[in-house]
């Protein structure tokens, strides 16, 4: 009896009894099967195709979609594109309509990659598969059919956080910058409780609350690295940032630090930020077609003008 418990019973950790409930309750994480599957959005841009690659890195491959413009063409612009989930679910099929729609409107192939989860795999190990990607399609982006000498890179909420720190952590490891930053109500400084908007709208939040930021925080690194530049680039030198565009709702807790992150950045010297601030609208406000038309047109206007002044087009 004994061995028949043993076999059958399988030890869980503290850690594995926490993080189950939030994947569990998390549409994209274990995708339903049949006529309940994730939306597709396909028929919305037919002139994109997407595919799958593997990026080699030091820790594994590193599974990317590929989201490109099926006319014929060469010299796209790149984009590096980082989904969001609190650092610790998600994939890269739950952006697909923002990747398929940055894609067709902006003729640019958007790689968008599938980094490893918090808790199992804490700072740096999601940032690190991101520069991977990243440095890989220096290299390689040709291969794509894109110009390895534009890329961008985007993210949205701890997304967003990969897609502020990538500038910091590439320069550290002597790579070149992104040419481009777009951040969707990003992460920009775990040290959320600093900002009045947070305090006033996430203890009873609409999309995620203080107990979930601060479920994620713990999950994603330990209380020492708070103030790394490379978890909190708020508070990083920003010094020669790329260009940047930050996309918020007022009604999101994150607004003050997106703002705060603006101000610093054109502080350090960085002439092309941007921040769009839309009124009333919560956190993730872009993320679904159709349910706040105008701001959602808005923000892909602004998004579509921004990537036209720093990417530009097809060679």
């Amino acid at each position: 009896m004994y061995q028949l418990l043993a076999r059958v019973r399988a030890p869980l950790t503290l850690r594995d009894t926490m993080i189950m409930p939030v994947r569990f309750g998390y549409a994209g994480q274990t995708p339903p099967e049949g006529a309940n599957a994730l939306p597709r959005w396909d028929h919305l841009f037919p002139d994109v195709t997407v595919t799958e690659i593997r990026v080699a890195s030091a820790d594994g491959p590193i599974r990317c979609q590929v989201y490109r413009p099926s006319s014929r063409g060469e010299g796209w612009p790149l984009m590096v594109y980082v989904h969001g989930g609190g650092f610790m679910v998600g994939c890269s099929e739950d952006t697909d309509y923002m990747t398929r729609r940055i894609c067709a409107e902006n003729g640019v192939v958007v790689v968008s990659v599938n980094y490893r989860l918090a808790p199992e795999w804490p700072f740096p190990a999601g940032i690190d598969d991101c520069l991977a990607v990243y440095a890989w399609l220096r290299a390689h982006g040709r291969e794509l059919g894109g110009d390895p000498a534009r890329i961008g890179v985007a993210g949205d909420s701890a997304g967003g956080n990969f897609a502020a720190v990538l500038p910091l952590r590439a320069q550290a490891q002597g790579l070149a910058p992104p040419d481009a930053v777009v951040m969707f109500a990003p992460v920009l400084d775990l040290r959320f409780e600093e900002y009045e908007s947070f305090n006033r709208l996430a203890p009873k939040g609409v999309v995620y609350d203080a107990a979930f930021m601060g479920f994620l925080r713990g999950a994603y690194c330990r209380h020492s690295e708070w103030d790394h530049p490379h978890v909190s680039p708020l508070r990083g030198d920003l010094a020669g940032y790329p260009p940047a565009m930050i996309a918020i709702g007022t009604h999101d807790p994150l607004v003050d630090s997106c703002r705060a992150f603006a101000g610093r950045a054109r502080e350090a010297g960085c002439q092309h930020v941007e921040a769009f601030v839309y009124d009333g609208m919560p956190h993730g406000f872009y993320f679904w077609p159709g349910v706040f038309p105008k701001e959602e047109r808005d923000a892909y206007s602004n998004l579509n003008g921004f990537l036209r002044r720093h990417l530009g087009s097809a060679a």
